[in-house]
């Protein structure tokens, strides 16, 4: 993988964590479905700007995944693509929405964290 191709990859990776940490960061304080019914909960949605944010994150992060699998096998792009942002996207979980980290979560993104150095070097 050239340095172009491995910085595409980051950028999409990048771009899809921050997709899902900004929807979350735009509908955590949202009203409930169940309480203010689908319209509201729909026009609460589009107007929040961090939603928005989160829709154009996707798209970016869809544009640099789809120039990734012009060069890249997808059994290597996808898992690598998924678990690095999960990985990501856990660590600002626990620092911005004050989520709970055990050994249990802290072992398992090491595991994770195994699994994309592995697939990444398997030819």
């Amino acid at each position: 993988m050239s340095v172009v191709e491995f910085f595409v990859l980051v950028v999409a990776i990048v771009f899809n964590a921050s997709a899902n940490i900004l929807l979350k960061f735009g509908m955590q304080n949202a009203p409930q479905i169940s309480v203010v019914g689908l319209k509201n909960m729909l026009l609460n949605s589009i107007t929040n700007v961090y939603v928005w944010l989160g829709l154009f994150s996707f798209g970016v992060a869809f544009v640099f995944y789809s120039v990734v699998l012009t060069k890249m096998k997808l059994g290597v792009a996808y898992p690598v693509m998924t678990s690095a942002g999960f990985v990501i996207v856990t660590l600002f979980a626990v620092f911005l929405f004050d989520e709970k980290m055990n050994w249990l979560k802290i072992a398992g993104i090491a595991v994770i964290a195994l699994g994309i150095w592995l697939v990444s070097i398997a030819k």
